[in-house]
């Protein structure tokens, strides 16, 4: 049976290329809300987090009703490191929007996702998005997604997609660039004639494969599923069949829709509905909910591997506890497990230690969002230096995993850019000078070599660089990588920070902390200009005389400290170092805080548990 009053489509698009924006402007037009309804930019960007860095994390659904027609649309990330989040979504559609920005054109994550849903066999309609950009390159955009549709494989069927033109921050389309647009009638258009209607068997056993989860105070967890045949009504009997090949039963108690930012109940849904079902006590992301008496579960969700992995350990500075709500290694352990329950590209590892888990994910951006996301609700932890997942062949040989970066920069700072990823091991693979002052560079680099990259990209493209990466795939070991040139100003005494001392240790270096600031023996409390660790003391006083008043600090000219974000502070970090994060703060500290220890280890000298307790008992 074919659903003729029924579409499922995904937006796809890399980073900034306008998805979110062209949801809002299909939600308003297609009245769903009310004419007077104070209705925010970006609305389905609902999480803190998205709304600060302007991007899409999580995937989301929403419905619009258009000629009679429902259409169910599910705006994706853009960033490859939360491509977890696009793998799952792609079984919940038949077809996709691919944006492309008319001035930008393809970008590193615009393959990605394209890749993903050819993957998944889906219909696209390509919107160049941005036409009114006025360094638009239609005509070469057009070109270059042509190019990528044919180097991924695309069939005659895939390759035979409509293109529109759009402005979706001013809310119109057209078929061709010559016309004025007015609306966004085209993309509807466009939506009912080209996106397949969903198709199945109402009268076979159920199954709807759970896409995603959410979480209700008042009903428990929600399991949001698509419904690939059969029919379910509220009240019914189901049965989850689970990823260990087990099937348990529960009671769908209610069953909702989606239209517009709400979910309405709804009584039966059928073949093709995007449904969310409560009642699920145990269900989990990739099962299948079925008919309890013919369970017939569906393929799970394949979804790529991590490649980055870091430790998040209990916070046990001499600091600990004074800011966070959840502190104790019970509550990381029941944090970071219930994480895997919604998010599906990241893995969680127990270790000898039960203070120490290592979590592993696609990316820096990943795992740094979860962090700030763990920091919010009220965590304290540490977390180490990222390090990438090796693999070895049937050989034996090393292979690490490897990136494709596009780099768009000006001309001026193409060499010292070029120069800097060279050390990293990185090879170029293509360039292009669009003509306007900016070079287009491409590479395919060891993923190690990104991590610590940007601040220092940033800086020496005086911000004017961008740069994007996807995975690429795995290759040999590439020999080792430069890591950071200079060493860390490490605070010998602990007690408040003061100008005099400060002033006297600014020239050493960069420095992270001010005056007031509250440290202990072994934080890292800025960057040494050589090489080596330096222990400085930042909480001495000057002596007072009768001639020399401590009115005097204030003249003492102080630089203005670096303050480290959360990624910045990751990047900065060495192997021996860990980032301190509470609720407040965002300290980096050494791994082992006591000097005498970190001299034995400087030395060679092995520490075991014996050598450590007498060390830390007093020498």
């Amino acid at each position: 049976m074919k659903r003729t009053d029924l579409r499922n489509v995904a937006i796809i698009a890399h980073v900034d290329h306008g998805k979110t924006t062209l949801v809002d402007g299909l939600l308003r037009q297609s009245g769903t809300f009310r004419a007077n309804e104070q209705v925010a930019e970006r609305v389905m960007d609902s999480f803190d987090l998205e709304r600060e860095r302007g991007i899409t994390i999580l995937s989301k659904n929403t419905g619009i009703t258009y000629k009679g027609v429902r259409i169910n649309i599910v705006d994706t990330p853009g960033h490859a490191d939360f491509s977890g989040e696009v793998e799952r979504i792609m079984t919940m559609v038949d077809g996709c929007l691919l944006i492309v920005d008319a001035a930008e054109g393809p970008m590193a994550q615009t393959k990605f996702v394209l890749r993903k849903a050819m993957e998944a066999g889906l219909k696209p309609v390509v919107v160049i998005n941005k036409i009114d950009r006025p360094d638009r390159r239609i005509a070469e955009v057009e070109d270059e997604v042509l190019d990528l549709f044919i180097e991924l494989g695309a069939d005659e069927d895939q390759l035979d997609y409509p293109v529109l033109y759009a402005s979706a921050r001013k809310g119109v389309a057209t078929y061709r660039l010559e016309e004025e647009g007015k609306d966004l009638q085209p993309i509807f258009d466009t939506i009912l004639e080209r996106i397949p209607c969903p198709e199945g068997d109402p009268d076979a056993p159920l199954q709807a494969m759970v896409t995603s989860l959410d979480y209700d105070e008042y009903v428990g967890r929600v399991a949001i599923a698509r419904v690939r045949q059969g029919t379910v009504r509220a009240g019914q009997q189901v049965a989850v069949a689970k990823l260990d090949g087990s099937v348990a039963k529960f009671r769908a108690a209610q069953l909702f829709g989606f239209h517009g930012l709400k979910r309405v109940p709804v009584e039966v849904a059928t073949v093709g509905d995007i449904i969310a079902m409560t009642g699920l006590e145990d269900v989990n992301i990739g099962e299948t909910i079925t008919d309890p008496e013919n369970p017939q579960p569906l393929p799970p969700i394949k979804v790529d591997e991590p490649t980055l992995q870091m430790t998040f350990r209990t916070n046990d500075s001499p600091f600990a506890g004074q800011e966070g709500k959840y502190v104790t290694s019970r509550h990381l352990r029941a944090r970071l497990f219930k994480e895997l329950e919604r998010n599906v590209a990241l893995r969680v590892e127990e270790t000898d230690s039960p203070d120490v888990f290592i979590v592993s994910g696609r990316g820096e951006l990943h795992l740094s969002i979860l962090i700030e996301t763990m920091r919010r609700e009220g965590y304290e932890l540490a977390v180490s230096k990222p390090k990438v997942i090796y693999r070895y062949d049937e050989a034996g040989n090393r292979l690490e995993p490897l990136e494709e970066l596009i780099i768009d920069v000006p001309e001026e700072y193409m060499g010292a850019v070029m120069e800097a990823l060279g050390i990293r091991k990185a090879e170029m693979t293509n360039m292009v000078n669009h003509g306007n002052g900016n070079v287009r560079l491409e590479f395919i680099i060891p993923a190690r070599g990104l991590v610590g990259f940007r601040s220092e990209f940033l800086t020496m493209t005086r911000g004017y660089g961008v740069m994007h990466h996807m995975f690429h795939g795995y290759g040999p070991y590439r020999g080792e990588i430069p890591t950071r040139q200079r060493g860390s100003l490490v605070a010998s005494e602990t007690g408040t920070a003061t100008q005099y001392a400060l002033y006297q240790i600014q020239e050493r270096g960069t420095l992270f902390i001010e005056p007031g600031t509250e440290v202990y023996v072994g934080m890292v409390v800025g960057e040494n200009s050589r090489g080596q660790d330096m222990d400085v003391n930042v909480c001495k006083t000057k002596h007072l005389t009768n001639i020399r008043a401590a009115g005097a600090d204030e003249k003492l000219l102080l630089d203005p400290p670096r303050k480290l974000t959360l990624e910045e502070a990751l990047e900065q970090i060495a192997d021996d170092e860990l980032v301190e994060i509470t609720p407040k703060s965002i300290r980096l500290r050494k791994q082992y805080l006591d000097p005498a220890i970190r001299a034995r280890i400087a030395k060679g000298k092995e520490i075991n548990a014996e050598v450590l307790q007498r060390l830390q008992q007093g020498r």
